[in-house]
């Protein structure tokens, strides 16, 4: 089996630096572009992917019905555990109102917030079922950025902890009961973007 993890397109709420959390945004049009972008690069690959499942928030059932759209895959329903982290109180709120009331360890504070655990535990529960439900094929799975650190360090130790931008996409694949990476936070596909938009 493998599976395609891929971080949700952008959204308004990503542009302003805001924490989204479990709060339901859509994407905005940069982030419709951009998932585009990766549906256009997996359609041009030829890998097979049987399926693809998302969070049940709007940015991220939004980008995986442009990816099955675009693939003529199924969009399976949605799984909760796919959800971005609850971060409480900090929610809405943007990077200079966080140090304001929370200090420059505002990660750290007690705001109601969902642990790393808690969040690794129920992401960790989505892979092992899905595991069970689709055995043998290839599922791609569209979620949130703290829940793909905190499942990427359950899937693989050794991996590099570095930022997880937008529609980033990374490949794992199940061999000897673990899961080895065979690409790890790719976001080549928003090349073409980049380069559309330095030319208007």
């Amino acid at each position: 089996m493998r599976i395609g993890l891929i971080r949700h397109g952008r959204t308004e709420w990503n542009a302003l630096g805001k924490i989204q959390g479990q709060t339901d945004t859509p994407l905005n049009e940069e982030g419709v572009r951009q998932a585009h972008a990766l549906a256009n690069r997996l359609l041009a690959e030829g890998q097979q992917w049987d399926g693809v499942v998302s969070s049940d928030l709007m940015r991220a059932s939004e980008t995986a019905r442009i990816i099955a759209s675009t693939l003529g895959i199924p969009q399976l329903p949605s799984d909760a555990r796919l959800r971005e982290r609850y971060f409480g109180v900090i929610e809405g709120t943007t990077e200079a109102e966080r140090l304001a009331k929370w200090g420059a360890n505002w990660r750290s504070a007690d705001c109601g917030q969902e642990s790393d655990l808690e969040l690794r535990t129920r992401a960790l529960s989505f892979v092992e079922d899905a595991m069970e439900r689709y055995p043998g094929q290839n599922l791609l799975a569209v979620t949130h950025g703290s829940l793909l650190a905190q499942l990427l360090k359950g899937l693989c130790e050794e991996l590099e902890d570095k930022p997880i931008g937008n529609m980033a996409f990374s490949i794992f694949e199940r061999d000897d009961n673990r899961w080895r990476p065979l690409l790890h936070n790719c976001t080549l596909h928003l090349d073409q973007i980049q380069a559309e938009s330095s030319k208007l």
